[in-house]
């Protein structure tokens, strides 16, 4: 996993002063529209306290309300700087990996000769040659050969994975390294525009845009913060009235309605939103998750419907020999020997597992094709078998292995026959959800290899822990109904679509979206691209093609396809926390209101020095106006940086319905922003008091 970043790092506090400060630009502030009334109101406040100076005016109270006006806005820069300071952390750890590599770069078609320059120079469509001990220098997909790459680069993980063309297990990241063989890869991005370089560009949060979550709840505290300048703003035609009719009032100069302005509209969750929604993202990269896009982050706590792909996504990817089941009358060492023959020159994942596995279960050493005598026959669509015709003493042995069908004709064209235990034992490996080959000897037909797709490890535990979340699992695959049916019966997933096309699968996630659902789709091959795209929240496997890279809003760097839990966490606590900051705000305000406003205007409707009215309302009996307004300034101040680890961590996530999330929240958050204000501001004002500093 990526390296723990700690919010108390002494590089990440400096930077994230330094960007307080550098954050104050118009520009900025403006992305935030609550902070830039506050630091409107603090910069007309200084420039009233500048303007008093030179009129030999000074006042220890507009000096103290000065400085912690600009700390709120400075605190609440702060708090969004911290954030980004931990994604860039993230980027320099990324970019120290970056080095620049050379390239073998191909200068003809047989991958023999290459020139070597470097990997800045290389341009989509090259090819390169990587060898063991070298850095791959781009993106792209394997083109030839099969490797073992270290991708801990990116992953964090030390477990090698295996690049192999053809097939969804081809795409290569810039960066990682190959551990054994050959490959050659075609690049797809051009320098700049690498997928190491989004992730950098990401994980920094430079093109992080507001969700929609985000833009509603911003355009309901302007709405508050508006309402709340117009009723600040139309006090001192109250005052000036009250006066008018011979009655005490009190001095509403700018800098108090200023104050008082701040103290009232909804600035702890303006100042804490931004570094919310940073931090979401930034959750998700400690899970080895890189998100496209904020709003991703966010749709993934409503997932109602997740849909799979099958191979590489919910198996491994690759068949693999899992069995073998022989014929009448023919020994288990003699099929395994030719299974092993026919399968010498099959480069493919499975004809591999098949050598493997009878050197691993007989000890037939593997033998090699230069110590033969014969023709290999390679795999076509056409025969659809592959085998090895071998010459010893004039006579020529045919072994061949393949499809039922195809070894049955082969046979027969002998003069041999089939088995009806074959094709019981076909048709038994099928309803299992296997693949069975047939192997032969001349016109003797041997057994079956049994291959078998290889569920992930321990993904029938998380598919259960999702339909616990309350989302249902649908497994979308290529293949026919009875292979479909085993393997959603071994994995548990709730349902599946066999016989899938890119349309089909297309088709199914329009469907879900249309009856209401969120839908999110994981794959990693290239006809998983459509549905990618198309999904709420589309999760490509790193391990899978460039295209579904490309397609998807999340990238998993672990290829686990039930990393989805972690997404979906993530997503509900970024819900949560925002929620539970925006109880905890609005809390905080209408305390702030009955603590402060009796306090300030006790006397405005005083008369023949009777209290006036509000004074019922002053329970707090704060020591004076002016020390009232300062303790809720400071108050306003100084709650901002204590709620940033909470922001930057998150509520924690429990599968709770609802009803009982609303419930805790108004309970821990709405009566916790009741009670603090109180208790905070009293506690100020008497500091203020014993430093008689009003």
């Amino acid at each position: 996993m990526q390296k723990t970043i700690s919010l108390l790092d002494r590089s990440i506090l400096t930077g994230a002063l330094v960007g307080a400060f550098r954050k104050l630009s118009p520009v900025h502030m403006w992305r935030n529209p609550v902070m830039a009334i506050v630091a409107m109101g603090a910069g007309f406040c200084t420039l009233q306290l500048i303007l008093d100076l030179f009129n030999s005016r000074f006042s220890k109270f507009d000096l103290q309300i000065n400085v912690w006006l600009w700390f709120t806005v400075l605190f609440a820069n702060f708090a969004e700087a911290i954030a980004e300071g931990r994604g860039k952390a993230r980027a320099d750890s990324l970019k120290k990996t970056r080095a620049d590599t050379m390239a073998n770069r191909v200068k003809n078609q047989n991958h023999l000769s290459f020139e070597v320059v470097s990997a800045s120079r290389l341009a989509e469509g090259d090819l390169v040659v990587c060898s063991a001990g070298e850095v791959i220098p781009g993106d792209g997909e394997v083109v030839a050969g099969v490797a073992s790459v270290d991708e801990s680069a990116i992953t964090g993980e030390s477990a090698p994975v295996i690049r192999e063309s053809g097939g969804d297990r081809s795409a290569v990241t810039g960066g990682t390294r190959v551990l054994s063989d050959r490959i050659v890869v075609r690049i797809t991005a051009a320098q700049g525009n690498t997928f190491m370089d989004r992730m950098i560009s990401l994980v920094e949060g430079a093109r992080r845009q507001l969700t929609p979550n985000e833009i509603a709840l911003s355009v309901l505290l302007i709405s508050l913060s508006l309402v709340f300048i117009l009723a600040v703003f139309t006090l001192p035609a109250a005052a000036t009235f009250v006066a008018r009719e011979g009655k005490t009032s009190i001095d509403l100069n700018a800098v108090v309605l200023v104050s008082l302005l701040v103290c009232l509209i909804p600035t702890t969750i303006a100042g804490l939103l931004s570094a919310v929604g940073i931090s979401g993202m930034e959750r998700l990269i400690k899970f080895n998750v890189i998100a496209m896009s904020g709003k991703a982050v966010e749709s993934a706590g409503d997932i109602d419907v997740l849909l799979l792909d099958k191979t590489g996504t919910i198996t491994l990817g690759n068949r693999a020999a899992s069995s073998l089941i022989t014929a009448p009358g023919v020994e288990a060492y003699e099929l395994a020997d030719a299974a092993q023959l026919a399968s010498l020159s099959d480069e493919t994942p499975e004809g591999r597992s098949i050598v493997v596995y009878c050197k691993e279960h007989f000890q037939l050493r593997a033998r090699q094709l230069a110590d033969l005598n014969g023709k290999f026959i390679q795999f076509s669509a056409a025969t659809r078998m592959s085998g090895v015709d071998l010459i010893s003493g004039g006579a020529v042995r045919i072994v061949r292995k393949g499809a039922a069908e195809a070894v049955r004709k082969h046979v027969q064209d002998l003069g041999g026959s089939f088995p009806q235990a074959i094709d019981l034992a076909v048709d038994t490996v099928a309803r299992r959800g296997a693949t069975p080959l047939v192997v032969c000897d001349g016109d003797r037909v041997l057994g079956v290899v049994e291959l078998k797709d290889v569920v992930k490890g321990g993904i029938k535990e998380r598919f259960e822990r999702l339909r616990r979340m309350g989302i249902r699992t649908v497994m979308i695959t290529g293949d026919n109904a009875l292979t479909a049916a085993a393997i959603a019966a071994e994995a548990g997933v709730d349902d599946f679509v066999a016989q899938a096309t890119p349309e089909s699968k297309l088709i199914k996630l329009r469907e879900e979206q249309r009856n209401g659902a969120l839908v999110a789709m994981i794959g990693d091959g290239t006809n998983d691209a459509p549905a990618l795209a198309q999904a709420d929240v589309g999760v490509a496997m790193n391990s899978g093609t460039q295209v579904a890279r490309e397609a998807g809003n999340m990238v998993d760097l672990d290829s686990n396809p039930t990393k989805l839990i972690e997404i979906v966490e993530i997503g509900k606590q970024l819900l949560m926390t925002r929620g539970a900051l925006t109880t905890f705000s609005i809390a905080n305000d209408v305390a702030k209101y009955f603590a402060i406003l009796p306090a300030i205007f006790v006397t405005l409707f005083a008369t023949d020095g009777m209290p006036g009215p509000l004074s019922v309302l002053n329970i707090m009996h704060l020591a004076s106006p002016q020390s009232a307004l300062l303790s809720a300034v400071i108050f306003n101040a100084i709650v901002i940086p204590f709620l940033i680890p909470l922001a930057l961590k998150g509520v924690k996530y429990r599968p709770l319905g609802a009803d009982l999330v609303l419930r805790n929240n108004l309970l821990l958050y709405g009566v916790g922003g009741l009670i603090v204000p109180f208790v905070g501001i009293k506690l100020i004002d008497l500091a203020i008091g014993l430093a008689g500093w009003v």
